[in-house]
């Protein structure tokens, strides 16, 4: 009997966490709402910051219609490897300042993890207009 509550708890945990990794995109695109004074997701205008539609898996500092407005910090991000996978977005979503020393985004970044997580699943869903 303990070792089948058991096998279920690790089961539900495991199934918690995957869930959490995923994110939710539909959670994340109430989360970008923050993010749309300056981020366009689901189209490929510029607004203060750069579009980020099809932002996971783009080098930092490249996308063809912001590249006269990236800071420099940015631009040598993207020379240096910087790629925005879920680490990294990850990584920069919580932390933009320490995660691109020198980066023009004035947003602090977020603090809750399931937030991080829904943001990059919506950026992930290639949203739609």
């Amino acid at each position: 009997m303990l070792r089948a509550v058991s096998s279920a708890s690790l089961l539900l945990l495991a199934t918690s966490i995957a869930a959490q990794a995923g994110g939710d995109p539909l959670q994340g695109k109430h989360v970008f709402n923050r993010c749309m004074a300056c981020h366009e997701a689901a189209t490929d205008r510029d607004k203060v910051g750069p579009h980020l539609k099809g932002v996971v898996g783009r080098t930092a500092g490249t996308a063809e219609s912001f590249l006269g407005h990236y800071s420099e910090a940015m631009k040598n991000a993207g020379a240096g490897g910087l790629v925005w996978d879920e680490a990294n977005l990850t990584e920069y979503l919580r932390a933009p300042k320490l995660k691109v020393p020198g980066n023009k985004m004035a947003f602090g970044g977020l603090t809750n993890d399931d937030d991080i997580a829904n943001v990059i699943a919506y950026l992930k869903a290639d949203p739609k207009p």
